[in-house]
């Protein structure tokens, strides 16, 4: 089930991302319980006028060049009304960009009502693009897949499978054939910007995969550092399943299936698992095939429209033999 994300404190905000959008705290620890409700940035133009109707207040207040430059010319009163009118709003906090110093009415008011302010370097625009990747991040829908995650020579590829079919065992050597492994076993999933399923592990386990009569093992230490990716977007699903007698297999690929996840569906290739079956080279050109269609070339398309041609041309040879003998014959009785 998607898990639903109702908010975030403003302390995990500030540690998760202070050094990527370079923040620096000017009211201390006060107010950092405070929650972000609202995965966006506002720049609150209208609120520093004193307009706060439809007035974003469940989001980061940003204040820039042109916000910090207006409210300067306030008289200290009406600083401190706005200021008041915020917090009553409960606004989450306060980034001044372009490494502005906050008023004195306005660090005043912050202490007394305990509301954050930070500071950055960056410029407006900029800080305001980075930190709305960060804040979507944090309030994207996630999931949770009991599947092995792949970076398949750039194909993200989700080994999904019952517990035993051999999905590490498959992954591990496609690992040794120099692909990179991204979650084993547990794989958590986000939906970003709507349009894309971004895959990654639990720090817990990143890196570490468990193999049946062997263990844990560390496959960065043994295949070294470039055998590892953090995360990856899926472009393709694979399920193993153990072969049986009766078993339907998909022999020309015209037909496309597709697994959903979060409301995106995702193409999806099923192979079934039986002795001598190279699963990790069926799996690595079941990768490469979808490249291929990503690119606009579907190998079973352009087979299928070969022969309809060729059958269209075979067909077609009686048609000519049937219409030149009536003008020999012609000729003949001439």
């Amino acid at each position: 089930m998607p898990k639903a994300i109702q908010g975030i404190t403003v302390a995990h905000f500030f540690e998760s991302y202070r050094e990527k959008l370079k923040m620096e705290p000017i009211t201390g620890d006060n107010g950092l319980h405070r929650m972000i409700r609202e995965g966006s940035i506002n720049r609150p133009s209208l609120a520093l006028t004193g307009f706060f109707k439809y007035f974003a207040n469940k989001r980061i207040q940003v204040l820039g060049a042109a916000e910090m430059t207006y409210f300067k010319l306030l008289p200290q009163p009406k600083q401190i009304e706005i200021m008041n009118a915020m917090a009553n709003r409960q606004v989450p906090c306060l980034v001044l960009t372009r490494n502005f110093n906050p008023t004195p009415a306005m660090l005043s008011v912050a202490k007394e009502r305990n509301l954050p302010i930070f500071r950055t370097p960056m410029i407006t625009m900029n800080y305001v693009n980075l930190a709305t990747l960060c804040i979507d991040n944090e309030f994207a829908p996630s999931s949770t897949e009991h599947a092995t995650m792949l970076d398949i020579r750039g194909i993200g590829t989700l080994l999904r499978g019952s517990s035993g079919v051999g999905k590490s065992e498959c992954a591990l050597a496609l690992i040794e054939r120099g692909h990179s492994l991204v979650a084993d076993d547990l794989t958590v999933i986000k939906l970003l910007d709507e349009r894309e399923l971004i895959a990654s592990s639990r720090p817990l386990n990143r890196g570490y995969m468990e193999c049946r009569g062997i263990g844990i093992i560390n496959i960065s230490e043994m295949f070294g550092v470039r055998s590892i990716r953090v995360e990856k977007r899926i472009d393709l699903v694979v399920s193993l399943y153990e072969w049986t007698p009766d078993a339907i297999e998909e022999r020309t690929g015209l037909e496309e299936n597709f697994y959903e996840i979060l409301g995106l569906r995702i193409p999806h290739i099923i192979i079934f698992v039986r002795p001598g079956r190279d699963m990790a080279r069926l799996v690595e050109v079941a990768a490469l095939t979808q490249a291929l269609k990503k690119t606009g070339h579907d190998p079973a398309k352009d087979f299928n429209d070969r022969l309809i041609n060729y059958m269209a041309q075979q067909a077609a040879v009686p048609e000519k033999t049937i219409r030149l003998r009536p003008e020999n014959t012609e000729e003949r009785e001439r």
